[in-house]
């Protein structure tokens, strides 16, 4: 079985009022990941999204792609072992 991660990414842009934390709640339920996105009060979403280490990159490159709502000009991830404290994805 694929080792369970804590993926951390720190999105900077123009990503909030855009629908970027609805968008990333969307692609992380259709792989399957747990966590949430939330608004940060300097203009940042922080997304926390728990699963295997494969999907995490995944969401990881969504982030990334270009194709996301609003525009991101920098995600900064950081790693971990999962907590277990999620269940479901939410909007924050």
């Amino acid at each position: 079985m694929a080792d369970i991660v804590r993926l951390s990414a720190w999105v900077h842009g123009s990503v909030q009022g855009v629908g970027f934390r609805w968008w990333t709640r969307s692609r992380a339920l259709e792989l399957g990941l747990t966590g949430h996105a939330t608004n940060t009060s300097d203009g940042r979403v922080h997304v926390i999204a728990e699963g295997s280490r494969s999907r995490c990159d995944k969401l990881l490159a969504l982030l990334r792609s270009g194709s996301t709502p609003g525009r991101v000009d920098l995600v900064v991830e950081s790693w971990d072992a999962a907590k277990g404290d999620v269940t479901g994805f939410e909007e924050r």
